[in-house]
């Protein structure tokens, strides 16, 4: 079964993703299995009270030492109407995923594309076809499920 690839247009994780320029969202789907590449970066420093005035005053780095960064997702569990990133299932990958340095989009567009093609690798080899098995999950409440 071939990886259906979605290139969605908001980012999938990061808590000030709104401040970032640059923000890429890809979607994975080989059956039941949906697992969602996010990258951010070029995030904004705002001065001032952003409810009211938002200066921006240069930019400031999303973590220790990166200006942007991707990471990879399983995707919430079906029904869902979008498949966002469930941030506590986190898919671990090889290819690099920060880069340290301003003004890099060229950069961070092809770090995105590398960890996509080898999650695509990945899921089309069938390495994810169980992830989704609710025998996985145990129940904590209507909408919210927990790794055993």
């Amino acid at each position: 079964m071939k990886v259906k690839r979605t290139e969605r247009g908001w980012a999938g994780h990061f808590i000030c993703a709104n401040r970032c320029r640059f923000r890429r969202n890809t979607l994975l789907e080989k059956g039941e299995v949906r697992i969602v590449v996010s990258s951010v970066g070029l995030m904004e420093k705002w001065t001032g009270d952003p409810r009211q005035d938002r200066n921006v005053s240069g930019f400031e780095t999303i973590g220790c030492g990166r200006y942007y960064e991707t990471m990879v997702f399983h995707a919430e569990p079906a029904p869902s109407r979008y498949f966002d990133a469930d941030v506590s299932r986190g898919v671990n990958f090889s290819a690099p995923w920060c880069i340290a340095e301003i003004d890099a989009d060229d950069k961070a567009n092809a770090q995105h594309d590398a960890v996509v093609a080898e999650i695509e690798e990945r899921m089309a080899a069938g390495e994810f076809d169980n992830a989704n098995d609710q025998a996985h999950f145990s129940e904590v409440s209507d909408s919210e499920w927990r790794i055993k």
